[in-house]
């Protein structure tokens, strides 16, 4: 069962667009720092670099791990966003290909949602630095949207 206060955030969030609230009240979310873009027709997320973050020191890389949750968490954002719905889709499968190493600087990431079907979604999150066309990194996510047909 989701919280009562999550709920009510990702209620406003429809209602006003105040996507960074919700992202604010995912511990790991808030944690990595992740801010909201919304000057884009896109659910668009910024990690700002953070020498902690670093998981390869000899290359300043970000770490994978991190890389990883930064694009998963990119994914659930952008299918909630596309959704309007009250209900939180559980992740079925995500596959993460790391493309090139991540230097000292922010990374960005933004989600597509390939398909939305009743029961089954598939996003399709890309993540850059300075070039969109240059990614680090990229992930498909499969989501569970709806359990027994309901919607």
């Amino acid at each position: 069962m989701m919280p009562t206060a999550f709920l009510d955030r990702l209620e406003k969030a429809y209602a006003e667009d105040a996507w960074q609230a919700l992202v604010d009240s995912i511990p790991y979310a808030a944690y990595l720092g992740l801010v909201v873009d919304d000057s884009h027709d896109e659910m668009r997320l910024r990690m700002p670099f953070r020498e902690d973050l670093v998981g390869n020191p000899t290359l300043s890389a970000l770490h994978g791990g991190v890389i990883g949750a930064f694009l998963e968490t990119t994914a659930m954002m952008s299918l909630l966003w596309k959704l309007k719905s009250p209900l939180l889709p559980k992740t079925v499968t995500v596959t993460v290909d790391y493309l090139r190493s991540s230097r000292r600087e922010d990374i960005f990431a933004a989600g597509e949602v390939t398909k939305l079907g009743r029961r089954v979604a598939s996003v399709r999150v890309v993540a850059w630095s300075r070039n969109r066309q240059r990614p680090i990194g990229e992930t498909r996510t499969h989501f569970l949207v709806a359990e027994g047909g309901k919607p």
